[in-house]
């Protein structure tokens, strides 16, 4: 991330995020507006005359670990003004304010005025009227846009933010307030200026990004199926790829329109939480297992093996033995691709936070094993499925394992390959043959001719 242009003896930054990948893209923004004032960029580990920590408050593990990273920036410099932005600013505004060693607070929406709000700080202004952040209905998308990522092939475009849909569990929407989109022509902007400098893949992605464009207009067709189609009108731009969605938007048109477009990739994050009807109701999830269900075969009747991955939850309040065995024979009926299991964590100021029967850890530790274990063995099947096809890989970096260097990538459906090759073949898409499984995650090939 080290910027060696700027000059040794000028200003210097640091920073460290956590969490989403929305958080990624924001980190990546704000670097370009410290950038533009002549910052040089270092390590966090470094000492820097500023240090920015991008927060989470997903969990309470999130929660302590920002105020780690803070602390931990004041103990690299004394002298160093330390910044905390993000989602837990936003949830625990008061507390930080209250922490010696944080200098501002800075929460959503405000993001892009924290090169302003810096140089009032430093001017010895009260900035505090200036660091509050307006989350109300009426707020707008915060403006913000990035010139290149850290990723050297792939860019995540941030392409709305907040949510609506207030689940019982989630501390989210209060953080980052209601939906708010981008407009559709500086996501395009933004896009072909990354296709420019060479990037061939972006992800879309946004705190709900189903909800993507429905403050802008209340017709019911997809927004975001309309700007996926313009995207791929890009020259240059070889894959378009989604960040997490709800079922609700997989239609007939959605899926039918996506499956002839052959920039698209077929990786669908579908948010899950839980195999049970009643513990989806409990967590005011929008939809039933059985209509979840009918999501994914519809996927699988428009897409050849598409990717399906997603979220799940266990011990979430209420969860009995029964329920959870719902959720585990729901997995193994859906096949996941690939599951992420969570512990269900209590967020002060959510529905959950103070419903009776609340699961003992010891209990959540022993489902969230026993559905990891499950999650191996389904991604081994889905692995296998590839074994003797042809796949194209976007080679992404250079890799050690046992000893030998290996080129990672990956193909359209997000599985991670491995190819040997003489010389560097990083940001191009290689075809190639797949052999065998290299490690749990890492899957081996062979250029083809």
């Amino acid at each position: 991330m080290n910027n060696n242009h700027f000059d040794k003896n000028g200003k210097t930054v640091a920073f460290l995020t956590l969490g989403c990948k929305v958080n990624s893209y924001e980190t990546e923004a704000m670097q370009k507006l410290f950038e533009d004032e002549d910052y040089q960029v270092v390590d966090f580990d470094s000492k820097a005359d500023v240090y920015v920590v991008n927060t989470c408050t997903v969990t309470n593990i999130a929660d302590r670990k920002s105020r780690q990273m803070l602390h931990r920036a004041r103990k690299l410099n004394e002298n160093a003004t330390v910044i905390a932005v993000g989602c837990y600013v936003q949830a625990a505004k008061d507390v930080l304010e209250q922490d010696d060693a944080i200098d501002i607070v800075i929460g959503n929406n405000k993001k892009n005025k924290i090169i302003d709000i810096l140089k009032e700080y430093n001017q010895g202004k009260n900035i505090e009227d200036e660091a509050v952040i307006d989350l109300s209905i009426e707020a707008k998308y915060e403006p913000l846009m990035i010139e290149s990522v850290t990723e050297k092939v792939r860019a995540y475009i941030k392409i709305q933010d907040g949510c609506n849909q207030f689940c019982s569990y989630c501390i989210i929407p209060y953080a980052r307030g209601r939906v708010r989109s981008r407009d559709e022509e500086s996501i395009m902007e933004e896009v072909q200026n990354l296709v420019t400098k060479g990037y061939k893949e972006i992800v879309l992605t946004g705190i709900h990004l189903t909800s993507y464009g429905i403050d802008l207009d209340e017709r019911k067709e997809s927004k975001l199926l309309a700007l996926i189609v313009n995207l791929s009108t890009i020259e240059g731009l070889e894959r378009i790829r989604l960040g997490s969605l709800e079922p609700r938007i997989i239609t007939e048109d959605f899926a039918k329109t996506l499956a002839v477009n052959k920039k698209f990739c077929p990786h669908f994050h579908l948010s899950l939480q839980s195999g049970s009807d009643e513990t989806l109701k409990r967590m005011n999830r929008k939809y039933s297992p059985k209509e979840y269900f009918e999501k994914c075969e519809l996927l699988r009747k428009y897409f050849d093996n598409p990717a399906i991955t997603t979220d799940v939850i266990v011990g979430f309040p209420g969860e009995t033995e029964e329920e959870f065995n719902e959720t585990k024979q729901f997995l193994a009926k859906v096949a996941f691709a690939q599951m992420h299991v969570f512990k269900y964590s209590k967020r002060n100021g959510t529905r959950a936070y103070s419903m009776p029967d609340q699961v003992k850890e010891e209990i959540k530790a022993e489902r969230s094993n026993i559905l990891i274990d499950l999650n191996a063995k389904m991604m081994e099947d889905y692995h296998s499925s590839f074994i003797g096809k042809s796949e194209r890989i976007l080679v992404e970096e250079i890799i050690e394992i046992d000893g030998k260097q290996y080129q990672i990538g990956h193909n359209e459906r997000y599985v991670k390959l491995a190819i040997n090759a003489e010389k560097s073949l990083i940001n191009q898409i290689v075809t190639v043959n797949v052999i065998k499984d290299l490690t749990k995650e890492i899957m081996f090939c062979e250029i083809m001719d």
